[in-house]
């Protein structure tokens, strides 16, 4: 919980420790302030890496003056921290690569999304594996293992009582996972952190990334998504307040995207089914950010319910997304919903093989009526359906039969 000064395990760190043993080079990507240079560093020390970083000025200006002499001077390991400040390193990584290819040569970290930039994780393909680094999971947090999924995707969720989270979910959902703000004790002083984050990133990192002529917007556009976390995206309704063109609005919510301020969950659909919603959802990345945004404490945020649940549904998002990057098997995220409004929050596929379904509901108890969209994705996934759970805030885990369940929402990550 928030004051924790303390270095927490990452879930990450085993894939990361697996990839240096068989590729060239590993890009360790996410937000700023996630924990990446903690983690590339704490990995690299025990094997001899040494350290630059290109948010020292000095050593970003003598890498874009001669990014291919720069490379070739790097030790033999080297972890490379915020790549993603000059792109034409990329080519330079690649031609020392193919001149001494050994695994495990650099450890690079990007505060930018590649894979949204083609051509520069397509430059490094074959000898970069790219692994996502979120902030904190509640079961890193809490020290725990977390096997929900396993749980999920095995369809096995005893009968079982736990305690009702009641205000501490709020608590949790307002905190974020960022390690910074979490080790501040007061919330006030977390929503400060937030904040000025967000203030950070918009002058800094969004810039660095941008070519549009003005970024004056974003403030309140991330404002604004943070009160529309979790639902379809509607681009008419997100350019209203402002006088900007559609494509501009598609254009900085890619921004947002790419500094990981922003997701955009795509939804499932299945070829024999026609009448299928393919909007996406749109979600803030952390929910502390989008608390602090939007002035909510716990206490403003629990009171406040047509807030409250999509809030916890993006919170449920983020919590499955950061317990799955630690998986070597890949999972992909999706939401489903069809034009009868049958919908379910969030649906896991296992490699194109299994899916299953989550469903999150603020209310401590569940109704028949809450397993309908469950029900719906069931019958048009057939037999790749293996099992689907509504999230709630109740004490009990109960059996619906058929693979269907409620469970409380604690058992995330307990």
């Amino acid at each position: 919980m928030p004051g924790a000064a303390r270095t927490i395990p990452r879930l990450l760190a085993p894939r990361l420790n697996a990839a240096l043993r068989d590729s060239p080079a590993v890009l360790l990507h996410g937000p700023r302030q996630s924990g990446k240079t903690t983690l590339a560093r704490t990995v690299g020390e025990v094997r001899g890496y040494h350290y630059v970083s290109f948010d020292n000025d000095a050593v970003l200006t003598a890498a874009k003056a001669d990014p291919v002499g720069f490379v070739a001077r790097l030790p033999a390991r080297s972890i490379v921290d915020e790549v993603q400040r000059i792109p034409e390193i990329f080519s330079s990584l690649k031609a020392e690569i193919d001149r001494r290819r050994i695994a495990g040569r650099f450890i690079l970290t990007g505060s930018a999304n590649v894979l949204l930039v083609p051509r520069l994780a397509d430059s490094l393909a074959g000898r970069m594996e790219i692994l996502r680094l979120h902030p904190l999971a509640q079961s890193e947090i809490a020290a725990t293992r977390p096997q929900f999924i396993d749980r999920l995707f095995r369809g096995q969720f005893k009968t079982s009582l736990h305690e009702r989270l009641g205000g501490e979910l709020a608590q949790r959902i307002v905190a974020g996972g960022y390690p910074a703000a979490l080790a501040r004790r007061a919330a006030v002083r977390r929503r400060a952190w937030y904040r000025d984050y967000v203030d950070t990133q918009i002058q800094r990192d969004v810039r660095d990334l941008s070519r549009l002529r003005s970024l004056d917007t974003l403030p309140k556009l991330i404002g604004l998504v943070a009160a529309y976390t979790a639902r379809l995206i509607n681009v008419a309704d997100l350019a209203a307040p402002f006088e900007l063109t559609r494509q501009t609005i598609h254009e900085h919510i890619t921004l947002l995207e790419r500094v990981f301020l922003l997701d955009r969950l795509p939804s499932w659909h299945s070829n024999h089914m026609s009448r299928l919603v393919k909007r996406p959802k749109l979600h803030i990345g952390d929910t502390g950010v989008a608390c602090a945004l939007l002035g909510l404490d716990a206490a403003r945020l629990d009171a406040d319910r047509s807030t409250f649940g999509p809030m916890l549904e993006t919170f449920v998002l983020q919590e499955l997304k950061r317990q799955a990057s630690g998986r070597e098997d890949h999972l992909a995220f999706h939401h489903f919903r069809d034009r009868d409004d049958f919908e379910v929050d969030i649906v896991l596929e296992d490699g194109g093989a299994r899916l299953a379904g989550v469903e999150v509901k603020a209310a401590a108890s569940v109704k028949e009526a809450d397993l309908r969209g469950l029900r719906k994705l069931r019958a048009a996934a057939a037999k790749r359906f293996v099992a689907g759970v509504v999230l709630y805030d109740g004490e009990a885990t109960i059996a619906f039969g058929d693979g269907l369940f409620a469970v409380p929402v604690r058992t995330l990550w307990k």
